[in-house]
């Protein structure tokens, strides 16, 4: 085995761990950025070590949750054959995949060698349909939001579309969480596809008697809303990938440290509220996202029923 490929004896040792029982089905396996660390390879080679096992159906990968033991049935299963020429290769093929790794493991975990290796293809292969990472990741963002079209313009006044379109917004968040992390609010996207979603909120509020600056400082303040909580989907992939941690486990480490806190008679308000909560206190970000939706529209309302005049 001493002259096999570093991704082999990679996808070898963990195989050997999912046959002794050490990874049993739905355990996550090592992210590509710890096998990375553990074996001292690059980030490509990790990923082409987990697509190894995907393909023999050792592995499998589940966005916001990372790649997992799929069953032990597969795990004697054979190396597939050795491929004598590249499978063909197009754009959308490319931008899928990258999309894929994204999902399972995070945007810090793209690269251009990554998705070559995950599609079993030589490196450059991909530079072929995709000019750079930053226009695959441009191209992975579009193909996001094509996933959800934004609401139609269906009657029910300008606050059921605005709502409607906020929910759009937060659904290719939940589905792709990395979609959230790319492109400040001072340089925004230019991708088609998010255009037709600003597009229907500002179609929306063109009924609501507002001048255009204030219609489109509220289409901001909506995407914000959504950003803003989104980005936190993609920090937890990330937090996971780097620790090995799901955020239950990570919480539990903190409860000493939150207990001295709690006892330490410093912070009286902090401590009233948080040992109010019976069975503690679970962050949903879902909910978050609606809870703030709410006031933020009647907000938005009162200005629509009383505009006043811009300083």
């Amino acid at each position: 085995m001493g002259d096999q490929p570093p991704y082999l004896r990679i996808a070898a040792d963990i195989r050997q761990r999912v046959t002794d029982g050490d990874l049993r089905p739905g355990d996550r396996v090592p992210s590509t950025r710890q096998i990375a660390r553990q074996w001292g390879v690059a980030l490509a080679t990790a990923t082409k070590a987990l697509t190894a096992l995907r393909l023999e159906g050792v592995v499998e990968a589940r966005p916001r949750v990372g790649t997992v033991v799929a069953g032990t049935e597969a795990v004697d299963a054979p190396p597939p054959a050795r491929r004598t020429a590249e499978p063909e290769l197009t754009r959308a093929r490319v931008v899928r995949a990258a999309m894929e790794i994204a999902d399972a493991e995070g945007l810090a975990a793209l690269s251009m060698r990554g998705v070559a290796a995950r599609l079993g293809v030589a490196a450059m292969s991909p530079y072929r349909y995709v000019g750079s990472k930053d226009e695959l990741v441009a191209l992975m963002a579009d193909a996001a939001y094509a996933e959800v079209p934004p609401p139609d313009a269906s009657p029910g006044g300008w606050r059921a579309r605005v709502e409607a379109g906020a929910r759009a917004l937060w659904e290719v968040c939940r589905r792709h969480p990395w979609v959230a992390q790319i492109g400040p609010l001072s340089r925004p996207l230019v991708l088609p596809h998010l255009m037709a979603h600003g597009e229907g909120m500002l179609a929306a509020l063109e009924g609501s008697g507002l001048d255009a600056r204030t219609r489109f400082d509220i289409h901001l303040l909506i995407y914000t809303h959504v950003q803003g909580l989104a980005v936190n989907l993609e920090r937890e992939v990330q937090a996971q990938a780097a620790t090995g941690l799901t955020e239950d486990e990570w919480m539990d480490g903190q409860e000493a440290a939150m207990r001295a806190i709690l006892t330490s008679g410093r912070y009286p308000a902090l401590t009233r509220t948080l040992t109010a909560f019976e069975g503690g206190y679970d962050l949903d970000l879902d909910a978050l996202f609606h809870f703030g939706l709410t006031p933020l529209l009647d907000g938005i309302a009162l200005i629509v029923d009383a505009p006043a005049p811009r300083a």
